[in-house]
């Protein structure tokens, strides 16, 4: 069952901002894994040498260390105050 969410979704809510940015985290990490397995699945496969794997995949995971750091550390999720007009 996919989740519910009990009111109408809202980007100033900051439950739902911080439900959001981790899903979003979720789906980078299984885009990330996805290509990287199939990558070094292929390079397994092929006598050729691919000497930039190591350092794609390096790379990879240090872009997702810093989206992992940004959301459980950097990111506000406190309530946004309202607009003055």
């Amino acid at each position: 069952m996919p989740p519910r969410w009990p009111r109408k979704p809202d980007r100033n809510d900051p439950d739902f901002r911080k439900l959001d940015d981790r899903m979003n985290f979720a789906v980078h990490v299984a885009v990330a894994a996805t290509i990287n397995s199939g990558l070094w699945f292929f390079h397994n496969l092929t006598a050729a040498t691919w000497d930039w794997l190591p350092l794609f995949t390096s790379a990879w995971v240090v872009v997702l260390l810093g989206h992992l750091i940004y959301i459980a550390a950097i990111a506000n999720y406190s309530p946004t105050p309202p607009k003055s007009t």
